[in-house]
């Protein structure tokens, strides 16, 4: 029988010529009986106990390690699963998955659905959101011209998620415009509504009619713009991803101000999860001076460099096509369009980056094998 050594603080467990330590309130807390067995939600509270919770003896039996606690209480644990912990192995998140950076030439192999077949095939919508957590941009097709086909396409991932601008906003010419992308002018690259606290996180732009000359649409990468920016000027990469720049979104009736880094770091794999960038909203820049004297060559740069054609996708949004992408890691805009030349309107509205994870995980578990390969 393997030796349990039980410490002040915690236990050692051995795993062949390893010995695992285990906290005793790590332990205690994640007994199994401290779940609820339908919900999965955490009904023992560890508030109650003992500054000095211990075990009165502990052993290994068969495949679990066993422990008698000192109020009376047993607990049991599958060797596997506290290996697993020890090894950090465990609560590997399925929805946190490498980026692939693309460049100019995506659209040809950017990734493609059709709306009945994710309308019909819900375990397709596992290869939509996978396609959207690793390239960060799809194109959906045969889109009803309705504004209920673009709620019902975004119920697939997730909740809609209301921004200043409501639910939903409509993209075409405007009488007396609160936004650039109400007129016919050039909107150069930008990321949407980094005013806000909390950015949203998918956009979806439904195209339901594009007759104008003119009004191509431009998508970058920004994050294959940041990991050329992190190779080539390391320097400005560190600047870009320190410092909290000012952004403002005004009207009649709003005043929304939030300060954001322009480069954005997953803490959870150290890739560049997304930018906040848009000159239209960028407020005045507020660092000492001084500082600015280094700030501004960092993000002229990397502006400059989302500008580089190796980096700009340039393609024409047609009528019943929805373009669907990361808020945070792609940055969009459009060439301006010749005003009076026909009809131009788009239909967008966002969901939540944690939404869209969230669904990939259910359907990952149902589907594991991918939605198409059933």
């Amino acid at each position: 029988m393997a030796l349990v050594s039980l410490m002040q603080n915690g236990l050692l467990v051995p795993f062949g010529s390893e010995l695992a330590y285990f906290n005793y309130f790590w332990l205690r807390d994640n007994c199994p009986s401290s779940w609820d067995t339908v919900t999965q939600e955490r009904i023992f509270d560890i508030l109650a106990e003992a500054d000095d919770l211990n075990a009165a003896a502990a052993e290994v039996r068969g495949n679990y390690l066993w422990i008698a606690w000192r109020n009376g209480h047993e607990s049991q644990y599958d060797l596997c699963w506290l290996e697993q912990w020890h090894k950090e192995e465990s609560r590997i998140d399925v929805a946190i998955r490498n980026r692939r950076p693309w460049y100019s030439n995506h659209y040809e192999s950017m990734a493609r659905f059709d709306f009945n077949a994710l309308l019909d095939r819900p375990a397709e919508v596992l290869d939509w959101a996978e396609a959207l957590l690793d390239d960060g941009i799809a194109l959906v097709s045969g889109m009803p011209n309705t504004d209920e086909a673009l709620q019902l396409l975004c119920e697939f991932l997730g909740i809609v998620r209301p921004t200043y601008s409501g639910n939903a906003f409509d993209v075409r010419m405007k009488i007396d415009p609160v936004n650039l992308a109400y007129t016919n002018k050039a909107l150069e690259l930008h990321t949407d509504e980094a005013a806000e606290e909390f950015p949203p996180g998918i956009q979806f732009l439904h195209c339901r009619a594009n007759e104008v000359a003119g009004g191509n649409s431009l998508f970058v990468d920004a994050m294959a713009v940041a990991n050329e920016l992190k190779k080539a000027y390391p320097e400005y990469f560190k600047i870009l991803s320190e410092y909290k720049v000012p952004f403002r979104y005004t009207t009649h009736s709003q005043d929304v101000r939030a300060k954001q880094h322009i480069i954005e770091i997953d803490e959870n794999n150290g890739e560049v999860s997304g930018i906040n960038f848009s000159q239209h909203l960028a407020d005045i820049f507020d660092f000492p001076q001084h500082e600015m004297d280094v700030f501004y060559p960092a993000f002229r740069k990397f502006g400059k460099m989302m500008q580089d054609p190796r980096f700009l996708m340039t393609f024409r949004l047609n009528a019943g096509e929805c373009i669907v992408f990361d808020n945070h890691r792609v940055a969009h805009g459009r060439t301006s369009f010749e005003e009076g030349s026909g009809l131009r309107h788009l239909r967008g509205c966002y969901i939540d980056r944690g939404d869209l994870r969230s669904t990939y995980r259910v359907l990952k578990a149902r589907y594991p094998n991918g939605g198409r390969n059933i």
